[in-house]
């Protein structure tokens, strides 16, 4: 029983506080590494010009509609992706729009600052994917399309930051891709069948 006398316990930490953390400590992990190469900077993977460097997140951002626009596509075709849009649906429960906006930016800088920005300068394209693949196992052989999909979308990211020689693009298109998607996700009810 809790007395005045007694300091208040901590309230617990909301969701959006965690993930901000889990993404800020895969950001951090990222500008360690880089600063152990010498390269602190990880947002340039080069030296772009200012055409790329302000078109960069204009194309990703294109890039992020269509994949979205292929996402939906999926959906409404194939039963495996209305189970993978209804086990996301159960495993997020509830989501108000703030909560969503917070863990789309969160998960597109952290994870763009680790795998593209540390990484892909270190290991290439290809290792870095699959090391992004293997943080989108979900808990379940349903989720194993969503496992390739990330493999697929880091392997692009990747190439798509060497060719823009910054992480403008990868970005935009990974924001994109994660609020457009929570968002229909938690907002429209699928069936399975």
């Amino acid at each position: 029983m809790y007395s005045p006398s007694e300091p208040s316990p901590a309230p617990p930490l909301s969701r959006a506080s965690l993930v901000v953390g889990l993404y800020g400590a895969m950001a951090l992990v990222g500008l360690l590494i880089g600063a152990s190469r010498g390269d602190p900077d990880l947002y340039q993977l080069g030296d772009p010009g200012a055409c790329l460097l302000l078109g960069g997140p204009v194309l990703g951002l294109a890039i992020g509609l269509l994949v979205v626009w292929l996402t939906r596509l999926a959906t409404r075709h194939f039963r495996w992706a209305r189970q993978l849009h209804a086990s996301f649906r159960d495993l997020l429960g509830p989501l108000a729009t703030r909560d969503i906006v917070i863990l789309a930016l969160a998960s597109s800088v952290g994870e763009e600052l680790l795998f593209r920005g540390a990484l892909l300068p270190w290991l290439g394209v290809w290792v870095q994917a699959v090391v992004f693949a293997l943080l989108h196992i979900g808990p379940g052989k349903r989720f194993l399309p969503w496992t390739a999909s990330a493999f697929a979308l880091g392997a692009g990211f990747g190439w798509l930051a060497l060719a823009t020689e910054s992480l403008g693009a990868p970005i935009a298109a990974h924001f994109a891709i994660n609020f457009l998607n929570l968002r229909f996700i938690v907002k429209h009810r699928v069936s399975v069948a």
